[in-house]
């Protein structure tokens, strides 16, 4: 499958940019920046990283807006650098130092921290995140010197290990679910530490299935020539790869876009399933879920059926 582009600038584009976003850049700016560069009509992106996060933002394009959700709720992979020694008011290196302490730990006494926080865990949100209390985001809150009690949140950290040590900074790698900040486990890994801790540098590496080893970066982006960015653009199905696969005939295609229900042949056996949908020619209509009785039901469609 290839991405759909239509029109001139400004028009339809539909596909995902696998973007590496560099220091200091809100997501909000490099999607602008990333929507300019292909005339891209509408953009969105697939989960925030904080202006000093680097590493992989995918950006959906056009109609892969529709089918972008899943990445929000789709595992996450990050390499922290965490500095041992010293807390700050924000979890990170961005913030003002209020308290440092002697590192007196060496890795045995680290991999023995880490492996509390394997699994699933009990994290407080920062105050300096976009939670919103009151319709306000609390880090508003924050940089007013105002502190909102938080209610503690179940995440699940997947995979949490040391990649290198040497003071004051440790490296780790870390897997975790929807909701996970990598801030606050760095703080929590510095109180069990006992010396305390902030984030000093955060790349994220993987988001779902997709890897920054296939990512681009701005300045590379920009480089580039308008028909050579298109190379960058992922199809709108490679959203949602991890679906069960299902085909239709033009007959069915034709009547699910339509917004109705139809019986494949054969019926899948998948019942209760959500399933990505391809007509004839492997056009992408959409995904759609499979009942009891095997009929397939739209649920989300590229309009008019095009392909993407």
């Amino acid at each position: 499958m290839t991405p759909t582009a239509r029109g001139q600038r400004g028009q339809s584009l539909d596909g995902v940019v696998l973007l590496d976003k560099p220091l200091g850049l809100t997501s909000q700016s490099a999607v602008t920046r990333v929507k300019r560069l292909l005339g891209a009509a509408k953009a969105g992106h697939t989960g925030t990283l904080d202006p000093m996060a680097t590493g992989l933002l995918p950006i959906a394009l056009g109609q892969a807006t529709k089918f972008s959700h899943g990445l929000l709720e789709a595992e996450k992979s990050y390499r922290a650098t965490v500095r041992l020694g010293i807390k700050t008011t924000t979890g990170d290196l961005e913030g003002e130092v209020v308290a440092r302490s002697t590192v007196d730990c060496d890795a045995q006494a680290v991999n023995d921290a880490l492996s509390r926080f394997r699994g699933e865990i009990t994290q407080v949100p920062p105050m300096y995140s976009a939670l919103k209390h009151r319709g306000k985001p609390l880090y508003t809150y924050a940089r007013n010197g105002t502190q909102i009690e938080r209610a503690p949140r179940r995440v699940t950290i997947l995979r949490l290990e040391l990649e290198s040590f040497e003071l004051p900074d440790m490296c780790i790698d870390v897997t975790c679910s929807k909701g996970t900040y990598i801030r606050a486990l760095a703080e929590d890994i510095g109180n069990v530490l006992g010396c305390g801790a902030t984030l000093a540098a955060l790349t994220r590496t993987r988001v779902g299935g997709f890897d920054i080893g296939r990512a681009v970066a701005l300045e590379a982006l920009e480089a580039l020539r308008s028909e050579e960015r298109l190379r960058w653009v992922h199809p709108v199905d490679s959203l949602v790869a991890d679906l069960p696969e299902i085909g239709i005939d033009c007959d069915a295609a034709r009547r699910l876009v339509w917004g109705q229900q139809v019986r494949c042949q054969p019926t899948p056996r998948a019942p209760g399933m959500i399933v990505r949908v391809y007509g004839p020619d492997q056009t992408f209509l959409g995904i759609g879920d499979i009942t009891d009785d095997g009929l397939l039901v739209p649920r989300r469609l590229v309009s008019n059926g095009s392909a993407a």
